[in-house]
């Protein structure tokens, strides 16, 4: 299969069940909404070693949020309810109770809840209070410029982490452009988030290492500087290999995401220098979601 000159593998990203939440972040500015989000999302791009996985979804307008305040959406996916919990009171109560303004809020319904402000509320010491609205109970936290508002609890929903593909071309600054570009066109997909550093990643893994140790090591069959080697997948005209890895609330809004990533990179095309298409996956061992890249195309 080629599209705009790039050859499309006939291979597919093999992706795993998770668990998500999305909430909801506001404050008197969007700026510094996305200071606290920024501070609660970071050290998320891996559940490998970060704990969970997490980003911001969308920026929100005043007439999008529970207070009327600018906010923004963030996802946050681990791989048990259990940790996901953990991560979401650390990261809420250290990085958005601390910040000036803010106040959070559930972002999506789910049969099981997750603690929001439920646990946090005894930072108050007593002097913390709650209000019931429309069936939600609400906690008021006293800080030092005011209150803090958090909504008690926030949904719990079975989603899919992992969907990825890999970006192969002739130099290393035209396989950034590609994802750039692929980055940007997920940023617009609702459900979905690229966790690592501005949606890239340069580190590709393997499962297994000759070091027990360790679980994953680096994806030798794609490092240009090991063609020769090791066990090659590059041919002599790619020089770079990036890879773009997303997290969606659904089978369905993977499949949308992976598309809007790979239509972006297919637009920029072999002109652009990109020559290949591939995709990770373990053999079918690791995950339950395959996303066949040719099937996504279609």
């Amino acid at each position: 299969m080629i599209r705009n000159g790039v050859s499309i593998d006939d291979t597919y990203a093999e992706a795993f069940g998770m668990r998500a939440t999305r909430i909801i972040i506001t404050a008197d500015s969007l700026a510094w909404a996305k200071h606290s989000a920024n501070a609660a999302f970071g050290f998320a791009t891996s559940v490998i070693a970060c704990g969970c996985e997490a980003g911001i979804e969308r920026e929100l307008a005043p007439e999008e949020t529970p207070d009327g305040r600018p906010g923004v959406a963030g996802l946050l996916f681990a791989v048990s309810s259990k940790e996901l919990a953990k991560q979401l009171e650390r990261r809420v109560g250290q990085c958005v109770l601390t910040c000036p303004t803010t106040a959070v809020f559930a972002g999506c319904e789910g049969e099981e809840q997750l603690p929001l402000g439920k646990n946090l509320r005894y930072f108050g010491d007593g002097w913390q209070m709650s209000k019931l609205i429309g069936g939600r109970r609400y906690w008021r936290i006293p800080v030092m410029d005011g209150e803090f508002l958090a909504e008690e609890s926030t949904g719990l929903l079975r989603s899919v982490g992992g969907g990825n593909f890999l970006v192969l071309a002739r130099s290393r600054a035209q396989a950034l452009a590609a994802c750039e570009a692929a980055a940007a066109a997920i940023a617009g997909v609702p459900g979905a988030i690229a966790p690592f550093p501005g949606g890239v990643v340069r580190s590709g893994s393997k499962i297994g290492s000759k070091y027990k140790a360790l679980p994953a090591s680096t994806n030798d069959a794609f490092c240009p500087t090991l063609r020769g080697v090791a066990r090659s997948e590059l041919g002599a005209d790619v020089e770079a290999v990036l890879e773009i890895v997303i997290d969606a609330v659904s089978d369905a809004d993977m499949r949308v995401a992976m598309k809007a990533g790979l239509d972006a990179v297919c637009a920029i095309g072999a002109a652009g220098g990109i020559v290949r298409l591939s995709a990770g996956n373990y053999g079918g061992k690791l995950g339950q979601f395959h996303y066949r890249l040719r099937e996504i195309l279609a």
